[in-house]
């Protein structure tokens, strides 16, 4: 079979789904490769992260017996057959993130946040799906990818598998910061971090004394590898956004505006997240607040 993939997002994050289906039908000795409209397939799987707002579909596929689509760009129901699911990734696919190793150790999440899909897609509670092995094979790099790690059960044997690999790892989805406590940051503690990320979504919940009570726990120094990803857009206030963010900036984190249905968010936002995100300008100035935002948008 000669089998074709097409990775909708794009090609700045490797799909691990693809990577996973690319494995598995090399395996089987099928021929595989990146999907291209002058070829001729047996196969191709169409993979989407991001819905139209993010990640519009303009591909058709023509040139196929049968095109599968997938991802929860798609469908937040469909699922990866188990023997696929447990397939060690092909990396060699993107070649550009060469020695960085992707996966999960647990899915779901108890949170149900409603801009979030995590839950509805993978349960209300996170549970253990891999041990590290399944996708790390000595990469001096991993990025964990999990919704909420520090909510599984087994979260403290998972984290010791990340000790033992002495790889960097960065927690690139975030970990809860609600659930932080001194025997957890201690198995942290012994990590090689590259970057932790937490997030401060809900402007209604004060969430200062946790960042706190990490800050007193944790041996990471730099603030550049704590991260806080701040949610805009979603039933905050422009002066509620600038709290969360000078808030973490002061307390030595730094803060990642990240904006819900970005087409609809007001320029004064879209602005922060540039003002923000752009670290360079950013630590430039003391405040955003003496930025002028009608400025025009460029």
């Amino acid at each position: 079979m000669k089998i074709g993939l097409i990775d909708v997002d794009s090609h700045n994050f490797p799909n691990l789904c693809l990577m996973k289906l690319s494995a598995y039908h090399k395996a089987k000795g099928h021929t595989v490769e990146w999907w291209n409209a002058k070829g001729r397939y047996d196969l191709v799987y169409k993979s989407r992260v991001f819905t139209d707002t993010y990640s519009k579909d303009t591909i058709t596929v023509t040139n196929a017996e049968q095109v599968i689509f997938g991802g929860t760009g798609y469908d937040t129901k469909n699922r990866l057959p188990p023997e696929v699911e447990h397939s060690y990734p092909d990396y060699s696919i993107y070649p550009q993130f060469f020695g960085i190793a992707y996966g999960f150790l647990s899915r779901g999440c108890p949170r149900n946040c409603g801009f979030c899909i995590v839950s509805g897609k993978e349960g209300r509670k996170s549970v253990k799906v891999a041990d590290l092995s399944e996708f790390w094979k000595w990469q001096p790099e991993i990025k964990i990818m999990d919704a909420n790690l520090l909510a599984c059960p087994d979260h403290e044997n998972l984290i010791e598998q990340l000790i033992r690999s002495r790889a960097w790892v960065d927690f690139s989805q975030g970990l809860d910061i609600r659930l932080v406590n001194r025997d957890n940051v201690s198995l942290l503690n012994r990590v090689r971090i590259k970057a932790v990320h937490f997030a401060w979504d809900n402007p209604d919940e004060d969430l200062t004394g946790y960042f706190q009570r990490f800050l007193d726990l944790t041996a990471i120094k730099s603030s550049r590898q704590r991260r806080v990803y701040v949610l805009t857009n979603y039933g905050s206030t422009h002066e509620q956004d600038l709290y969360r963010v000078n808030t973490l900036r002061a307390m030595g984190f730094d803060p990642y505006v990240m904006i819900y249905e970005r087409p609809t968010a007001p320029p004064v936002t879209r602005h922060l997240q540039r003002w923000v995100n752009n670290k360079r300008l950013f630590y430039a100035v003391p405040r955003f607040e003496d930025y002028i935002p009608g400025r025009k948008e460029v």
